[in-house]
């Protein structure tokens, strides 16, 4: 039974216990500044469906589809039912009238995935049914479904051609070079399009709780009993502020060459937005529409971009962010640490009782 109090069959059928259902929500309701001002801008561009309907015959679409139909399960009524209706609930929230096909494909390795560049597809490994529970698997089915909302299986596609394609030219120096520069940056725009769907995720299940887990278990298996949300939480806070000038370099080093954020950095993110005023918002009916999003502003939305990446480098902990910000706000203390070394911007521990709260499991 919905939110409205009336029941509903077939495709309209909602979770088992009671939701908020969002009619009409647009994708920029949800997604992350960067990952908006991105997919608004090209979605402005003139001929952008011709170009990408011409790219699909290039990229091994239907070849993909044919291996999940063929060598995986497809989810239905009658295979991996309990995911069925997980998937049709999720479609419901968020208001997504073509339900995408979803296969399970045997992998012990947890992951799941949207691809696809004319009709998306969502796929989950057998590792990730067997981790989780029934909350954090519909978690991560609105996940995907948030993705499939956005139009992130376009890029992703893109992504893991371009990513073939570096490979078979690996052998021409500025050509490689050049389609490297491109991944890089997809990169990037592709994990904060992950923290999109983390948002998504949480407005299918609308339990916080059911996320963490999910996360923690993707980070540590299903050992819920040796694991503690604070103490999770407190390693992406460890991870942020701790170290040097050095550990900065290396953690930089570290994220460019991953699709997915760090899982502490999502779990605390996550965490971040659940409590904001816009989730508050969102979830008392205030959210933006689909039938305005052709009216929504590129330069509006650029803006709101940076803004954010300037508040992430304002409030950030990193030592090397730190750095940034003192030499922008002038700080006069700059020639004295760097006479100090990597230690004159090591960050100090965290004061006590600073680390973000969350409930023990």
């Amino acid at each position: 039974m919905s939110d409205d109090g009336h029941q509903h069959t077939g495709h309209e059928r909602v979770p088992s216990r009671q939701r908020r259902r969002f009619p009409g929500i647009s994708s920029r309701a949800y997604e992350h500044p960067a990952d908006r001002s991105a997919l608004v801008a090209l979605r402005k561009l003139s001929g952008f469906d011709t170009v990408f309907k011409a790219l699909s015959g290039l990229l091994p679409e239907r070849s993909l589809r044919l291996l999940f139909l063929s060598d995986s399960v497809r989810v239905s009524e009658r295979q991996f039912s309990h995911l069925h209706d997980m998937l049709l609930d999720a479609c419901y929230i968020l208001d997504l009238e073509k339900v995408p096909p979803m296969y399970v494909t045997q992998d012990p390795q947890p992951s799941a995935m949207c691809i696809g560049l004319d009709e998306p597809i969502i796929v989950v490994s057998t590792g990730l049914v067997e981790l989780l529970d029934e909350e954090e698997m519909r978690a991560v089915i609105g996940h995907e479904v948030g993705h499939a909302l956005s139009g992130h299986a376009v890029y992703r596609t893109i992504l893991l051609f371009l990513t073939n394609l570096a490979l078979k030219v690996a052998w021409i120096p500025l050509g490689n070079l050049a389609i490297m520069a491109i991944i890089t940056a997809l990169r990037e725009w592709f994990r904060k399009s992950e923290l999109s769907a983390d948002r998504a995720g949480l407005l299918v299940g609308q339990d916080v709780r059911a996320s963490m887990r999910g996360l923690m278990k993707i980070a540590g298996g299903n050992h819920l009993h040796e694991m503690n949300v604070d103490a999770f939480l407190e390693q992406a806070e460890e991870y942020e502020s701790g170290g040097d000038l050095r550990d900065s370099v290396l953690k930089i080093l570290n994220v460019l060459p991953r699709s997915h954020p760090f899982t502490t950095v999502r779990a605390a993110e996550l965490k971040k937005w659940a409590e904001s005023r816009d989730y508050q918002r969102l979830m008392d009916g205030h959210y933006p529409r689909r039938s305005e999003d052709q009216d929504t502003s590129v330069s509006d939305s650029l803006r709101e971009s940076a803004a954010s990446y300037a508040s992430d480098v304002k409030s950030s902990k990193d030592p090397l962010m730190r750095l940034v910000t003192d030499l922008a706000g002038g700080a006069g203390d700059i020639g004295g640490r760097v006479r100090r070394g990597f230690d004159g911007f090591r960050s100090p521990p965290p004061a006590k009782g600073d680390a973000p709260g969350g409930d023990e499991e």
